[in-house]
């Protein structure tokens, strides 16, 4: 303990998890969330980990520090250290043209006009490569096509299906032009993934990246066991939060479709081992998930002057998101704090400037733009004031 956070605590002042509790603990008083759990910490291990409010207001259950969250996005950049080890490993180049590994994706067209019911089809400059796919520049659509909508509630088919589909669509725009967040694209780095390993991408995930991390919690298919520690996903409706959607109750039973970009489900602890190794260059307790010179790659600024993100200031990376200038909801982050949001509110930044991650996991709906929460400047303001050790 620093002498700093000595003396806070003799002068009767919170430490830091009184510090990160009550950063949070106006939104449950207030109602806007039934509960969170927070973790800040660094490279060295955690610093503070608070739960507060309900996992289930109904149930009156309190929030444990180790429940179970559906992270949602933030699977994305676990996604994408996947592909990066297939790169390390050779077997991946970044600057090739998806078809190379998944030939449904060959010669795609580009939607050159769109007027009412009539659509004008070009050749692009050129096709959408998995460096696109990674930093969310490839032209593919942002949606799959009529008859898969509801494909990330029902979860009923394979990779290789939704991969197939995808590829029959044309391109929105020329490749590398503009930045759109696009779900299917990090879907299809999951099937290619698959097809490189020649391993399932749930198994591929499990077995390089998070056994070999110690993430026992984290998985796309959570027990029965696991899922009693499933925090309840709410919505504010009529002043009051009202539990919603399909991570109610976890994955739909027999599920077999992992959503590469948003499918794993989580716990503060688990995620305090991912986000501790990417501070430690790749590395946690002698395992070694990805390089150094790999994770530069990854989060370094690969989108230039493109407007991207969902917040003023933002870049992205290889499957991660990268503050370029920091203003508003991360005005407190370093320049280069990359990091991923999910859409129940869930966050998680890595800031290496000042060597601290910084871990929100929430279940609410309806935020609008969790990137701009106030409960994610709240709880930022209060980990970077945190005494370091």
């Amino acid at each position: 303990m620093s002498i700093l956070l000595v003396a806070l605590v003799s002068l009767g002042q919170p430490g830091p998890e009184g510090a990160v509790r009550a950063s949070l603990a106006p939104f449950v008083a207030s109602g806007d969330i039934a509960g969170a759990v927070a973790v800040v910490g660094d490279a060295k291990g955690v610093i503070a980990l608070e739960a507060l409010g309900k996992r289930d207001l109904a149930a009156g259950d309190a929030m444990p520090k180790d429940a179970l969250f559906r992270i949602a996005s933030m699977t994305k950049p676990v996604t994408a250290l996947a592909v990066m080890q297939l790169v390390e490993a050779g077997k991946v180049d970044l600057d090739a043209p998806v078809a190379r590994y998944l030939p449904e994706f060959r010669d795609m067209p580009l939607v050159k006009e769109r007027t009412g019911s009539r659509v004008v089809l070009d050749k692009p400059a050129r096709q959408p490569t998995v460096r696109d796919l990674m930093r969310h520049t490839s032209g593919l659509p942002g949606g799959y096509p009529k008859g898969l909508e509801k494909l990330y509630e029902r979860r009923d088919l394979p990779l290789s299906v939704s991969s197939l589909a995808l590829a029959q669509r044309p391109l929105e725009f020329e490749p590398g032009s503009k930045w759109a967040y696009c779900n299917p694209g990090i879907d299809t780095l999951g099937r290619l993934a698959e097809v490189v390993s020649g391993t399932r991408f749930e198994d591929l995930l499990r077995d390089r990246i998070l056994l070999p991390l110690g993430m026992k919690d984290t998985s796309f298919y959570p027990s029965a066991e696991s899922l009693k520690r499933l925090a309840t996903n709410y919505d504010r409706k009529n002043g009051g939060l009202v539990p919603v959607g399909t991570p109610l109750m976890g994955p739909p039973q027999g599920a077999r479709f992992p959503v590469p970009a948003g499918g794993l489900y989580s716990t503060g602890a688990d995620l305090a081992r991912l986000y501790r190794a990417m501070l430690a260059g790749g590395e946690l307790d002698g395992a070694r998930v990805i390089s150094a010179a790999s994770l530069a790659e990854m989060t370094r600024l690969q989108t230039g002057d493109l407007p991207c993100g969902f917040v003023e200031g933002m870049g992205f990376g290889l499957g991660w998101a990268h503050v370029r200038e920091p203003m508003g909801v991360t005005a407190m982050l370093s320049p280069g704090t990359y990091g991923h949001g999910g859409a129940f509110g869930t966050q998680a930044w890595i800031d290496p400037g000042r060597g601290l991650f910084i871990v929100l996991l929430i279940q609410r709906a309806g935020l609008g733009n969790g990137d701009a929460s106030p409960m994610r400047e709240a709880l930022q303001k209060a980990a970077v004031a945190l005494p370091r050790r």
